[in-house]
């Protein structure tokens, strides 16, 4: 497919599809123009002619290799590619990063389906250059990868071990923020919802508590799957439990969409009588009513620099396992407020 086609079918000039897949102009086109373009050219598979491009450039191509080489992208925690709104954005940054290096993105996939044994066999009958593991994964996943892949590459917040490259936002360091500003507004009594199992937000969260002389009670805890189903059974499961809490932390921020759904149906006012924050800083966060408190995860930043290691040790340009840690700061909104003493409570609720 040529960039003529491209911009035949997202109904946009030639120029406009130069730029954007060559990512000159940020301002180029709207975001939904810019996601149609990557659309098509995600569904084409069109690779830039790099020998061109380079005499455009005025490069010598002949020391350029011009060959495309290929990405593989495993979303190691969802059951879908494209519903992790957290992910997915990581993952079309790296496809764009790849792109310019003249690298596309071969295979997107979970791991459900690396446990299917037809589909796991067909992806080994077309080999890629490297593969990024987007979330925390299991071990037996990892084990499949090092037996099949030569260059493997992390990316979440969830640290894991020292024999890969892997670029994150450390998941316990983001934990202890989101305590410390709750407790900088007077809250004690701080529950969490969210995954528990070999999570570090989790385990943050516990150490946090721990470091600022707060209490931790399980009690509080609501151990539930990352999504706003999640989040809303989570809720409910503290609300039940009569949990003395006046702030909750959310592990992210579909969680938290979940879990204010259900305060809101119990008429718990945010934050008046108890106060929200999350993780992630999605686009959707800061439309929702209370706006939402959440820690800014620089998503773009993860996906460009992941693809950017990953192409290094890919050409030999590292050989020793790096880990590189990007920073993070609180989006301060309306879903955290000052503790207040007059307030409605868990405990108020009527009995069931």
């Amino acid at each position: 497919m040529t960039l003529k086609e491209i911009a035949k079918q997202a109904n946009v000039s030639i120029s406009t599809v130069s730029r954007v897949i060559n990512q000159k102009n940020t301002k180029a086109a709207s975001l939904e123009v810019q996601e149609r373009i990557w659309e098509i050219v995600r569904k084409s598979g069109y690779t830039p002619n790099a020998t061109a491009r380079n005499l455009k450039m005025g490069k010598n191509s002949q020391i350029q290799n011009t060959v495309p080489k290929s990405i593989a992208c495993i979303y190691a925690r969802s059951n879908s590619s494209v519903s992790d709104p957290f992910f997915s954005q990581i993952a079309k940054a790296i496809e764009q990063e790849a792109f310019k290096n003249n690298y596309f993105i071969r295979h997107s996939f979970t791991a459900m389906d690396i446990a299917n044994p037809d589909i796991s066999r067909q992806l080994s009958q077309f080999p890629v250059d490297g593969v990024v593991i987007l979330g925390r994964y299991e071990r037996q996943l990892l084990r499949f990868f090092t037996q099949n892949y030569k260059n493997v590459i992390y990316t979440g917040l969830n640290p894991m071990g020292i024999k890969h490259d892997q670029v994150v936002c450390d998941g316990s360091d983001i934990s202890y923020e989101a305590i410390s500003y709750l407790a900088e507004l007077g809250h004690t009594k701080i529950g969490y919802i969210g995954e528990q199992n070999n999570e570090v937000r989790f385990s943050g969260y516990k150490e946090a508590l721990a470091k600022l002389g707060l209490p931790f009670v399980q009690q509080n805890t609501a151990n539930v799957h990352l999504s706003a189903d999640g989040g809303y059974k989570g809720a409910n499961i503290l609300m039940h439990n009569r949990s003395d809490i006046s702030a909750i932390f959310c592990a992210n921020d579909t969680t938290a969409i979940g879990v204010i759904h259900a305060l809101k149906e119990k008429n718990f006012r945010i934050p008046e009588d108890i106060s929200v924050i999350s993780v992630d800083d999605i686009e959707t966060a800061q439309y929702l009513s209370p706006m939402l408190t959440s820690i800014h995860i620089p998503l773009e930043d993860l996906g460009r620099m992941t693809a950017k290691t990953l192409i290094d040790r890919i050409n030999g340009g590292h050989r020793l396992p790096m880990k590189i840690s990007l920073p993070f700061y609180i989006a301060k909104r309306d879903s955290c407020g000052k503790l207040s003493r007059s307030r409605k409570t868990f405990a108020d609720l009527p009995k069931e």
